[in-house]
């Protein structure tokens, strides 16, 4: 691993997809992706693809500053920022954008890694 690595992955929500949510979280969640399903991209990323299996979720903050609307494909990017192989962990930036480049998130996570070094 190293600074400015990164992962992404791309995905659209449809209103099945609310619906199912919205029964599983037994509430109304209106007509725009909810926060925990945009942040879910990002525990998916983590956990799968960088740093990947094994890695725990020690600290996230995530600011919304746009709608993500349903049916439009949404791009949801980790990147290393910083690597603190000492104590195994790894700082990133976390961001997803509408296909038009609109930001609808950004934030940062804070992740312990055996392998920070590698």
């Amino acid at each position: 691993m190293q600074v400015g690595q990164f992962s992404e992955t791309t995905r659209s929500y449809s209103a099945a997809d609310l619906d199912a949510f919205a029964d599983l979280a037994g509430m109304d969640v209106g007509d725009t992706i909810p926060e925990p399903l945009i942040g879910a991209l990002f525990s998916y990323l983590l956990g799968v693809h960088l740093p990947g299996s094994g890695t725990n979720y020690l600290k996230q903050e995530l600011r919304f500053l746009a709608p993500a609307p349903l049916d439009q494909a949404l791009t949801a990017r980790v990147e290393i920022t910083r690597l603190r192989p000492e104590k195994h962990l790894a700082d990133l930036a976390t961001t997803c954008r509408t296909e038009d480049g609109t930001l609808v998130c950004e934030g940062r996570a804070l992740v312990l890694i055996r392998d920070v070094g590698a």
